[in-house]
């Protein structure tokens, strides 16, 4: 796909099909990273629940841990800071996708505007086209006869 986009772009124009196929894979990658983001976001909290109840137990006291899909015997004291360094790594890591998501959303606001592209319902940006619709009726008018 590079080589035919950077191809085309040699000739100074990408077609509509490249330009629609651009913006889904955009607005797919954006979906899929949104999505990605929910999902650690909810570990995390998961992780935090669990450190919360582990914190009033014995250190000394079994529990188990899945881990690869094995469940795992060990002692609060030992999966305590595992969790905690898992929370903090999934911190980071979810702060890191968000300020990627930012620059692919400018990129991809961007690609649009370039393009002016337009999704059915999408309200346009263009200030003199909202004065212009709003200078319009939009009611409808019925007569009654009353015979």
């Amino acid at each position: 796909m590079a080589a035919t986009s950077g191809a085309a772009k040699g000739k100074g124009q990408i077609s509509q099909e490249q330009i629609i196929q651009q913006f889904n894979q955009m607005r797919q990658d954006l979906t899929s990273m949104l999505t990605k983001i929910h999902e650690l976001e909810m570990d995390q909290n998961e992780h935090s629940v669990v450190i919360d109840a582990l914190k009033g137990v014995d250190p000394t006291r079994k529990c188990f841990r899945m881990i690869g899909g094995v469940l795992v015997e060990r002692t609060v004291g030992d999966v305590l800071p595992a969790l905690e360094n898992n929370r903090v790594q999934m911190g980071t890591l979810v702060e890191r996708l968000k300020q990627n998501m930012t620059s692919k959303e400018q990129e991809f606001n961007n690609f649009k505007e370039k393009y002016n592209i337009r999704l059915k319902g999408e309200k346009d940006s263009n200030p003199e086209n909202n004065s212009q619709n709003t200078d319009k009726s939009s009611g409808v008018l019925v007569a009654h006869d009353k015979a």
